[in-house]
């Protein structure tokens, strides 16, 4: 049962962070392209690299302290399902161009901030 309380608890955060990042974005940089949804994407696969790798080569912690950061609070935040309806939607509209550039932002920036995380956590 503690798991479970703990995923909801990270997962309220991160569903949080991912709304106050998207308006942030929206507000900052406009609405025409889903900026943050890229952003939480990859600070989410930042964050699950570098933690992953620091707690299972480098550290020992709980079991528990997994499922509250990667399961809850990166699964709350990163945002698939966004990522796939906004890239539909900007497809729908002819913008074709943007959803490519979407799509290929999310996946290789993602990618690089995921092996950027690993590394990071592998100097410490």
């Amino acid at each position: 049962m503690l798991g479970v309380i703990l995923v909801a608890i990270g997962g309220a955060v991160g569903a949080t962070a991912r709304y106050l990042v998207s308006t942030w974005a929206a507000a900052r940089f406009g609405a025409e392209f889903p900026y943050g949804t890229l952003i939480v994407n990859v600070v989410g696969c930042f964050i699950i690299g570098a933690f992953m790798t620091m707690t299972t080569e480098r550290l020992s912690i709980s079991p528990y302290w997994r499922l509250l950061i990667t399961v809850g609070f990166v699964g709350g935040m990163t945002t698939f399902s966004s990522f796939s309806y906004e890239t539909i939607h900007l497809m729908q509209e002819a913008d074709m161009l943007r959803a490519f550039y979407n799509v290929g932002l999310n996946v290789l920036v993602g990618f690089s901030a995921t092996w950027l995380g690993i590394g990071v956590a592998r100097l410490f």
